[in-house]
């Protein structure tokens, strides 16, 4: 009944997003007298101008409430240094795409916006002023590619985040550690000097908090070794969750971990906001999490340049650091104040920092260049990496797949039963359960794709 009474819910709020979106896109297209939006090309003039003569009053609507009144005010003094005629004003939405949305049925949704994901990609031009070409903007930034229509970009992704280890850096060299581990027995045999060594907990896995668990998903690229392996290997193979698979693999580590005692004495307590103060007191040496998590660690720690961030381990021939790109920025195609607009999202990708400093990633734009840390891991040879998307005609199956299965590649249940096997709460093997998910898998896939 619950969950009958939730997809009720849940089919409801869906119809009032999919008919605000109908609504506002037909209005628009009936406006414009076409339905791509009006012209495609980007108005670049705004770059020959002196940037004392842009002007005007403009207002960015973020979905970060945290650092709305604090960060967001700094950037625009630092912004109207080169731009001392732009007043840019700065609106928070505490649920982003619920409250975005609506406010598309009108022209009045800011100048400058992120891409709500609820927003039909094939839409994006009645809504957002166009960038660029993608076959140009593409040699200049990463995931521009994901918001582009008919080979026009309308968005600029705000930050591009990486799946990996944060570490405590003072751990590891107290435990005997001269470098971090590349490979899958290096990083168990490192856990085991952090246990031996030191008072450390060597990895909590945040166990009772459940989400820090679906992060380990991020690095199947990782373990992988292939961009491509997720969103067009995976979803063509069968038995996908057998040894040597790297969906396999990648899970085996954790339960490994947990069944040697290199975890928390007990998963069923953990703190997830305890956790990162641990972390920065040097008492817990690793987390499996994403880069959005290191600022959040060392804003906490005694020494922040203790916290350190390493690839996730793997038996791969090539090391890939996972990236994935954040929201885009945008324009509304309906500002007054185009140019005013246009700059802030030129100097708010390439200048601001934010991608770095509060999202914890890397710029999308290529010519900003890598954190420190990052260089000395690109030096190595480790290669930073978009997913390839998934093949034309199979976009969103491999979703659909998972769903049915009940594997939950994204999900927490099955990573919290692997942790409850590893540690003697559940009679059963990491290899019972991957057997019982693996047939799973092959029954949904065969029902999804009619084989």
């Amino acid at each position: 009944m619950k969950k009958t009474r939730l997809l009720s819910l849940f089919m409801a709020m869906l119809l009032v997003v999919l008919a605000a979106l109908t609504g506002c896109s037909s209005s628009t297209k009936e406006e414009d007298g076409a339905g791509n939006g009006g012209s495609t090309e980007a108005d670049v003039s705004w770059k020959d101008k002196d940037p004392k003569e842009i002007e005007g009053e403009i207002t960015f609507i973020t979905q970060r409430t945290d650092i709305v009144d604090t960060v967001f005010p700094e950037y625009e003094k630092e912004f109207q240094k080169i731009y001392p005629n732009v007043e840019v004003n700065f609106e928070a939405l505490t649920d982003y795409g619920g409250q975005i949305t609506p406010r598309m049925n009108t022209e009045d949704y800011g100048d400058v916006l992120l891409m709500a994901p609820q927003v039909p990609i094939e839409d994006i031009p009645n809504f957002f002023e166009p960038l660029g070409k993608l076959d140009e903007m593409e040699k200049d930034y990463m995931g521009v590619e994901e918001r582009a229509v008919d080979g026009t970009v309308y968005g600029i992704p705000i930050a591009v985040t990486y799946t990996g280890v944060v570490y405590n850096k003072k751990i590891f060299a107290e435990a005997g550690i001269d470098k971090t581990p590349r490979t899958i027995d290096e990083f168990m045999q490192a856990l085991n000097k952090v246990k031996d060594n030191t008072d450390a907990i060597p990895m909590y896995t945040n166990y009772a908090a459940g989400w820090p668990l679906t992060q380990w998903q991020g690095a199947i690229t990782t373990v992988a070794g292939d961009a491509a392996y997720y969103n067009q290997t995976l979803v063509n193979e069968k038995d996908p969750l057998v040894p040597g698979k790297p969906q396999y693999e990648l899970y085996k580590i954790m339960y490994d971990i947990a069944k040697q005692g290199l975890i928390e004495k007990d998963p069923l307590t953990t703190d997830w906001e305890l956790s990162k103060e641990m972390m920065g007191k040097g008492e817990i040496a690793t987390m499996v999490l994403g880069s959005w998590a290191i600022d959040q660690i060392k804003g906490v720690s005694e020494n922040p340049d203790d916290i350190g961030y390493m690839p996730f381990p793997t038996n791969a021939e090539e090391v890939i650091f996972p990236l994935g790109a954040d929201l885009q920025i945008g324009v509304n195609k309906h500002t007054e104040h185009k140019d005013a607009a246009l700059a802030w999202v030129d100097w708010f990708i390439h200048d601001s920092g934010y991608a770095v400093e509060q999202a914890g990633g890397i710029s999308a734009a290529k010519s900003v260049p890598l954190p420190e840390e990052l260089k000395a891991y690109e030096e190595q040879g480790v290669v930073f990496s978009l997913l390839e998307p998934a093949k034309e005609g199979q976009e969103g199956l491999l979703d659909q797949i998972d769903k049915e299965s009940e594997v939950g590649f994204w999900l927490e249940d099955n990573k919290k039963r692997i942790i409850e096997a590893a540690i003697g709460n559940r009679d059963e093997t990491y290899e019972d359960i991957n057997k019982e998910l693996n047939a799973d898998w092959n029954e949904a896939a065969e029902k999804i794709k009619g084989e």
